[in-house]
């Protein structure tokens, strides 16, 4: 492995952890707060597109938490999907109808996924994708957990004509200058950064 990439990989690995650190160190209230506040800075960068189908996360080690900005009224009409593992397909990620009353059950890294087999919708169907993030900078470019699930799962997009409108979402100290953080050969840039103040 060259000498670049060698200090590219551990750049990240740095990163990833003082970012995580500083997301798990948030008080219950300030990850409350930044939530309650993402919902309208959602609305403003989707503007007019259409948002019947989203894709959301859970929130885990910390994440700001999308559950309250989809109680915005822009989204009470949408149906939400949940990413789960492709059993079929390892490395990948697939899309599952998610409603608060389904069952849950966590996959092999401890994150909550439907259990059930509900209706999926194929990646290129869905209206907007809100993607979580360890870190990101103002040219699209995500760090994520360092599994490259999104990555894998994104860059089929490429094949379609039909794009949904993919935004990362996070805290505001979680955004880098543009060139700040190191990107990978892999990596799939997002259309747009939505953050919230945790303060």
């Amino acid at each position: 492995m060259p000498d670049a990439t060698i200090t590219a990989t551990r750049q990240r690995q740095q990163l990833r952890r003082q970012f995580r650190q500083r997301r798990r160190a948030l008080s219950r209230g300030q990850r409350r707060r930044a939530s309650a506040r993402f919902g309208p800075a959602l609305t403003r960068a989707i503007k007019h597109r259409p948002a019947r189908h989203i894709g959301i996360y859970l929130p885990n080690d910390g994440e700001l938490d999308l559950q309250p900005a989809l109680r915005h009224p822009r989204f009470q009409q949408a149906c939400t999907y949940l990413p789960f593992v492709d059993p079929l397909r390892p490395g990948y990620l697939q899309f599952r109808l998610w409603q608060h009353h389904h069952p849950m059950r966590p996959n092999a890294y401890g994150i909550q996924e439907p259990a059930l087999r509900y209706r999926g919708r194929a990646l290129w169907a869905l209206d907007v994708i809100i993607l979580p993030a360890v870190a990101f900078d103002e040219a699209g470019y995500r760090l994520g957990m360092g599994g490259g699930y999104y990555d894998r799962t994104l860059e089929q997009l490429a094949r379609h004509p039909r794009q949904p409108r993919l935004v990362a979402a996070g805290y505001d100290f979680q955004k880098m200058e543009r060139g700040e953080l190191p990107v990978a050969p892999w990596d799939q840039p997002v259309d747009c950064i939505v953050t919230a103040a945790s303060e």
